[in-house]
């Protein structure tokens, strides 16, 4: 099997390894295949690849959309390094509120599954990072959301994980709800 599929600490995201076939002229890396996700659990059906480009200290997210758009998501990091982050936003669910974060890098070539009902962001190491990730549902303004990436209930320990000196906010993100207001997954 080309891939090692790991779950988190929150079971439902999964870190996904692919085996990178390498000698002197380069490498061959097999980034999806549906039989292998399937029989891993993962079903899904991606319909749309996304590709975002960021300087170091941009912090996008944490962004999902709502039912009936709501997307899973299957997040690499084709230049540069990023931390990347999920959080479990299903008001029903054991793990509501805990949040994962997994660093994904040109060269570790890892991806991280994120499954609908959570919110998604990322933090930009390098000089210039590039991520693509598959979704399983079109973008849909009308259920985009967002929640604060340093909403003090989710707490993510950005202090022990990055600089906050250099971080780089959208308008859409300096503005995003807490946790406590925001429309949710039930």
């Amino acid at each position: 099997m080309p891939f090692t599929f790991t779950p988190s600490e929150i079971p439902d995201v999964i870190l996904i390894e692919p085996k990178s076939f390498e000698d002197p002229r380069g490498f061959f890396v097999e980034y999806y295949k549906k039989s292998d996700f399937v029989e891993n659990g993962i079903k899904d059906e991606f319909i749309q690849d996304n590709h975002s480009r960021s300087t170091r200290g941009v912090l996008r997210g944490l962004h999902y959309q709502l039912p009936p758009h709501a997307q899973a998501k299957l997040v690499r990091c084709i230049r540069g390094e990023i931390l990347d982050i999920a959080v479990d936003i299903r008001k029903d669910s054991p793990t509501f509120g805990k949040w994962i974060a997994a660093k994904l890098t040109e060269n570790n070539k890892k991806m991280l599954y994120i499954p609908a009902g959570f919110a998604h962001g990322f933090y930009s190491i390098s000089d210039v990072v590039e991520i693509t990730y598959k979704v399983t549902a079109e973008y849909a303004p009308q259920s985009d959301r967002s929640i604060r990436w340093d909403d003090p209930q989710i707490n993510i320990n950005w202090t022990e994980l990055i600089d906050l000196s250099e971080v780089i906010l959208s308008d859409k993100d300096l503005n995003a709800s807490l946790l406590k207001d925001a429309d949710l997954f039930v």
